[in-house]
């Protein structure tokens, strides 16, 4: 596939994904927007991720848009979607994670919306869905526009709404740190680079909440969150305690 100013590069980290790897897929192939190429990049999964992928890329046959990359050893989400990165052929970068789930035209209106701001960096809103991805009523929604402060103190931007133009920002800046919260270490760099990000107000995807999942540890996320702010941000004990406090505060609405 030749690169082309049109094409978004769709970047999916896979690890043990298989329940719900091919519904992935059909939900890319379903897509508005044909202008694609999905990266499907397993991290060594031990369940049959590679096999449901490498039968659905077997079904598609004529269509070459889909392809996978077989990771040798297991090294993580961050450098999983850096190999995407480096794969990818397109001018415009979005990021899927393969238990979540896209509407029908979200490719569609985001690249509309990102070309219409002359923007880099634009993300959506979504919802959030029980373990079948069935919308919950829950809506996150998102700000005109977000600047590198109002970032620090909320996480509002979601790895999955994410799309970036290449052109504009360069790949090695979207390349993401190997710390924990990496995908808010990497809004965070980008932002903190001069970038803005546009939020368009539409709810363009669901975020899958496992019933397991919605007991997980908040101490270790605000422990995850403290450290980007002390050890990538750099910022002063002070600056730590404010951004962090708003950022609690605003987590805890958004999931009631």
């Amino acid at each position: 596939m030749e690169k082309t100013g049109e094409l978004v590069s769709i970047i999916v980290p896979v690890y043990n994904a298989g329940s719900y790897i091919e519904e992935t897929i059909r939900m890319v192939l379903a897509q508005t927007f044909p202008h694609w190429e999905l990266i499907l990049v397993d991290d060594c999964s031990s369940d049959d991720s590679r096999e449901k992928i490498r039968a659905c890329i077997k079904d598609a046959g004529e269509d070459k848009r889909i392809r996978l990359i077989e990771k040798t050893e297991n090294e993580g989400a961050a450098r999983a979607r850096n190999t995407g990165i480096d794969a990818a052929q397109g001018r415009y970068i979005a990021f899927l994670d393969a238990d979540d789930v896209w509407m029908v035209n979200k490719l569609e209106r985001e690249l509309t919306f990102l070309k219409e701001k002359d923007a880099a960096f634009v993300f959506t809103a979504y919802e959030f869905g029980d373990e079948q991805a069935k919308p919950t009523g829950k809506i996150v929604t998102v700000p005109p526009v977000l600047t590198y402060r109002e970032a620090l103190s909320r996480t509002v931007i979601f790895t999955t709404t994410v799309l970036l133009d290449t052109e504009k920002t360069g790949r090695n800046l979207i390349r993401m740190p190997e710390v924990k919260s990496e995908d808010s270490a990497t809004w965070w760099k980008i932002l903190r680079s001069g970038f803005v990000a546009y939020g368009l107000n539409e709810v363009l995807a669901i975020y899958r909440r496992p019933a397991k999942s919605l007991s997980s540890n908040k101490l270790e996320a605000v422990k995850r969150i403290w450290n980007l702010y002390r050890r990538e941000e750099k910022l002063s004990l002070l600056q730590s305690v404010y951004n962090l406090f708003f950022w609690a505060l605003r987590a805890t609405i958004r999931r009631l």
